[in-house]
C-alpha cells in the first residue's frame, strides 16, 4: 500500500510543480546555469541490461542536478530508486542508486565517465549481510550530432558477487532517433531507441549479451513536464539466456515515463 501511495504522491508533486511554472520556457534554475530535473517511470516489469529483475510492475523515481556548462565540463549528481508495485513473483527488486557523472563536450562528441553505487535493501547476499550492494565505474563516448546519435559505453562492476555485486563488465552501443510531428497544436515526437551489448561475466558466468528496441511518443503536458508512453522488446543471448545459467527470455514490456525540469 505504501508503494502505491508513494507513486500517487510523485505524480501529484510533478503535476503541482508543472502547473506552478507552466508559463516558463525553462527551469527556474536556468538563469544560474544549474539544471535540476526529475523523472518518474512506470513499467510493466523491471528489465535492466537484458536481465529481468522483477516481473511485477515497478515505479522508478529519480532526481538529478547538473552543474553549469563550462570549459572544464559538466558534473551531474543523481539519486534513483525502484520498487515493485505488486508481490506476485519471488523477485525482490528494491533499489537505491547514487550516481556521479562527469561529461566533457567537444565540438562533435561528448566523453563521459562516472560511478554508481547500487544499494539493494531486499537482497540477502551470500556473505550473510542484511542487505546487498554493488559499485560500478563507467566511461563512454556519444556522437550526438550523427544519425542515430551513437554512444558506446563500458561499465565495470567491481562489487563482489557474495556482497551482491556484478563483478564483471558490460559493453553497450546505444542508438536513438526522434522524429518530430504535430497533432493539432501540439508538437510531439516519435522516439526510437535500441542497443546491442556484450556481457562478460556480469552477474553470470561466461559471456553473452542482449539487444533491445523501443518506441515511445513524447507528449508535452506543460513547457516543463513531458509524458512518454513506450513499448520495448528485449532479447538476451549466450550465457544470459542459457537455461543453466542466466535463464533470461525474450520479453515485451512497456510503460509511461514522466520527466520534469525544475
Amino acid at each position: 500500500m505504501r508503494k502505491y501511495l508513494f507513486a500517487i504522491i510523485c505524480v501529484g508533486f510533478l503535476s503541482f510543480v508543472s502547473l506552478g511554472s507552466a508559463a516558463e520556457t525553462t527551469g527556474i534554475f536556468s538563469d544560474k546555469g544549474w539544471e535540476v530535473s526529475g523523472d518518474l517511470n512506470f513499467s510493466s516489469l523491471y528489465m535492466w541490461r537484458g536481465m529481468t529483475l522483477d516481473e511485477d510492475a515497478v515505479v522508478q523515481p529519480g532526481i538529478y542536478i547538473k552543474s553549469p556548462i563550462s570549459k572544464l565540463g559538466r558534473i551531474k549528481l543523481g539519486f534513483w530508486m525502484s520498487w515493485d508495485l505488486r508481490d506476485k513473483d519471488s523477485l525482490k527488486s528494491a533499489e537505491n542508486d547514487y550516481i556521479f557523472d562527469y561529461t566533457y563536450s567537444f565540438e562533435s562528441f561528448d566523453v563521459s565517465f562516472g560511478h554508481t553505487y547500487y544499494d539493494f535493501p531486499d537482497l540477502v547476499p551470500a556473505d550473510g549481510a542484511s542487505r546487498g550492494f554493488s559499485r560500478e565505474f563507467y566511461y563512454g563516448i556519444t556522437f550526438g550530432k550523427l544519425f542515430l546519435s551513437p554512444g558506446l559505453f563500458y561499465y565495470y562492476d567491481y562489487g563482489r558477487k557474495e556482497e551482491g555485486g556484478g563483478q564483471g563488465s558490460y559493453l553497450v552501443l546505444n542508438l536513438a532517433h526522434s522524429v518530430p510531428f504535430k497533432m493539432g497544436k501540439y508538437a510531439l515526437s516519435l522516439d526510437l531507441s535500441g542497443h546491442i551489448a556484450y556481457n562478460n561475466k556480469f552477474y553470470y558466468q561466461g559471456k553473452g549479451g542482449d539487444a533491445a528496441i523501443g518506441a515511445g511518443v513524447t507528449i508535452p503536458l506543460t513547457k516543463s513536464l513531458n509524458l512518454k508512453p513506450n513499448i520495448n522488446y528485449g532479447i538476451p543471448w549466450g550465457n544470459v539466456s542459457d537455461k543453466n545459467n542466466g535463464n533470461q527470455k525474450d520479453r515485451f514490456y512497456g510503460g509511461a515515463y514522466l520527466s520534469y525540469i525544475f
